[in-house]
């Protein structure tokens, strides 16, 4: 077995590299894009008292994939997990990843013999390959749970606000200066947008496209039809507040009644997959039955029929969990 993996990974790094730095180099997006990029680039490097330029391997994929639907999604879900990075930072921090993953699972292989066999380390690629993803979604996942725990006293404040007979732009500053991040932050956000021209409901718009929260869309739905309509706006975020609070204890209620459904399906799911990685590390011999040929079955192995037969079961019963627990409120 050998250089073999050290070989195989090394040419999958060349081929990142390659890949990048011809998309760079064949990005030239004309003489007024290149102004552009230096002119946003020097006003930057201003405001930031100085920092390093944009590398010209970002510049180049960031002209390369601005038009792409793909890139405005991501744009969303990097500013919702509050993230400073480009689209195509964050890409090339994609491509990068998978290549470590395998590179530490190689080192790790002189200590641990199994993260040296080729099946280990392809493990490892697509771990590393679903990494970035998974941290992105979970900090945006955190953000918004925040932002959710927040909101109802946020709403309070605007109310009282309102009752001391400040307008609703100094409600929201006092938002910015009494609240905590993350929705000091985003308030603050909606702030500038209108201290630069923005009207409210465009601002406010945004900020409902920023943050993703449906309890956040109600709030703003009854601010947009109360300024229409009239009435009194204090009374209405107050109730808008108390269904908020009402909203989370019951969603508090329901997570603690479904927390053993929900742990057992994580269990049933990842203890088997968890077991046969340890005793493929421990003992790859153990394992390696499985791959053998003849008997087969399709041209497979049996062993990896059993294996993804195995696999689809499993995550057909941790669908149905998820389903059964998935209470909406």
């Amino acid at each position: 077995m050998g250089m073999l993996p050290l070989l195989i990974a090394g040419i999958a790094a060349l081929a990142i590299v390659v890949i990048t730095v011809g998309i760079a180099m064949s990005a030239g997006g004309g003489a007024v894009a290149s102004r552009l990029e230096r002119y946003a680039s020097a006003r930057e490097s201003d405001a930031e008292g100085g920092e390093a330029a944009e590398s010209a391997v970002v510049a180049g994929v960031s002209r390369i994939i601005e038009r792409q639907d793909f890139t405005t999604r991501l744009a969303i879900d990097l500013g919702r997990a509050d993230l400073k990075m480009k689209p195509a930072e964050f890409l090339i921090l994609w491509a990068i990843t998978p290549i470590g993953f395998v590179f530490v699972a190689f080192v790790l292989g002189f200590v641990i013999e199994g993260f040296r066999n080729p099946v280990a380390l392809v493990v490892a690629f697509l771990v590393g390959l679903y990494a970035p993803r998974f941290y992105l979604n979970r900090r945006k996942a955190g953000r918004l749970k925040a932002f959710a725990a927040q909101l109802p006293d946020t709403i309070t404040l605007l109310a009282n606000s309102l009752r001391a007979g400040s307008s609703f732009l100094q409600g929201m500053e006092l938002v910015t200066r009494e609240a905590r991040p993350p929705i000091s932050e985003e308030f603050e956000r909606v702030v500038r947008e209108m201290q630069l021209g923005v009207a409210l409901h465009p601002a406010l718009n945004n900020l409902v496209r920023r943050v993703a929260s449906e309890d956040l869309e109600l709030m703003v739905t009854a601010i947009q039809i109360q300024s229409q309509v009239g009435g009194n706006l204090a009374t209405v975020l107050d109730a808008i507040a108390h269904t908020i609070r009402e909203r989370i204890r019951i969603m508090g209620e329901i997570q603690t009644l479904t927390a053993m459904q929900r742990y057992s399906g994580y269990v049933i799911t990842l203890l088997p997959i968890g077991l046969a990685g340890l005793l493929f590390l421990i003992s790859p011999t153990y394992i390696s039955v499985m791959l053998e040929n003849p008997p087969s079955l399709f041209g497979l192995p049996m062993g990896v029929v059993f294996f993804l037969v195995g696999l689809i079961s499993m995550g057909i019963g941790y669908l149905f969990i998820r389903r059964i627990v998935d209470i909406k409120v």
